[in-house]
């Protein structure tokens, strides 16, 4: 049953939440967070502390392997995602990944709608070459790639590859983009322009992003999780986060004590 009054203040929310990979021992354990919509939400902490097991929780990724157990709630729109068909959670909550993946014996345009094809969803020809375009638009891509639809998306460069891939995860029009260290491959110019792009993207998605650059959490987020040992030490707005943190190893972790 959908809380019409809790979606509408919170597209996302976490309650209780743990995923374990061995019985017993947890790498994300007990977290609580509620997300609004068009905001970016960073989570930070140094690796091998739950951030990225924690964004793969929200889509059902863990689904693919029996012996990972995920525990508690995920409410998306109100509705418990442990509900709701995978295939349909992962239409509305869309992946993008540390290194650029488009598929590499599929063309560009094939890319942007594979989403379509996996899903069994039947489309005609103006409906995918309209989903192709206003996909590649929204990622600045189009301009670069609209006579070379046919090539290969293994032909871009780097920083197109993973734009190309949020086109990708975009083109299903999900509610929330989840993105796993998205830059973290890509030279500094490409990175900028990501983070451009992900300022602009929240004026239409709800975005979750795991990264280890806390210069990057500053400049791109609203606000962030500081995650430690797979417990959400800290989540606030990130100036408030970085100007006047709450928790000791918080603050330890962006002064550089550990990371």
């Amino acid at each position: 049953m959908i809380n019409n009054n809790m979606a509408r203040d919170y597209l996302l929310q976490l309650k209780n939440v743990s995923v374990s990979y061995v019985r017993g021992k947890y790498a994300v354990d007990k977290v609580d967070a509620d997300i609004k919509a068009n905001t970016v939400t960073a989570i930070m902490g140094p690796s091998g502390c739950g951030k990225s097991t924690l964004l793969r929780a929200i889509n059902r990724m863990h689904d693919l392997y029996p012996e990972i157990e995920t525990t508690g709630e995920i409410l998306l729109k109100g509705e418990n995602i442990f509900h709701m068909n995978p295939m349909k959670v992962r239409r509305l909550a869309g992946m993008v990944f540390q290194r650029p993946n488009p598929f590499p014996t599929m063309s560009i345009y094939d890319n942007v709608i594979a989403g379509y094809k996996l899903n069994g969803i039947p489309l005609t020809k103006k409906e995918k070459d309209e989903i192709v375009e206003s996909s590649l638009r929204s990622v600045a891509l189009w301009d670069e790639v609209k006579d070379s639809m046919t090539k290969k998306g293994t032909f871009l460069s780097g920083g197109q590859q993973q734009r190309l891939c949020i086109a990708r995860a975009i083109a299903l029009k999900p509610e929330v983009l989840l993105m796993d260290e998205p830059t973290s491959a890509l030279d500094p110019i490409s990175t900028n322009r990501i983070e451009e792009l992900i300022l602009e993207l929240k004026e239409h998605y709800t975005i979750v992003i795991v990264t280890h650059n806390m210069s990057q959490a500053a400049r791109i987020s609203d606000n962030s999780m500081f995650m430690y040992l797979g417990e959400l030490v800290e989540y606030d707005s990130t100036r408030q986060m970085f100007t006047k943190p709450k928790d000791k190893r918080t603050e330890e972790y962006l002064t550089g004590v550990f990371g």
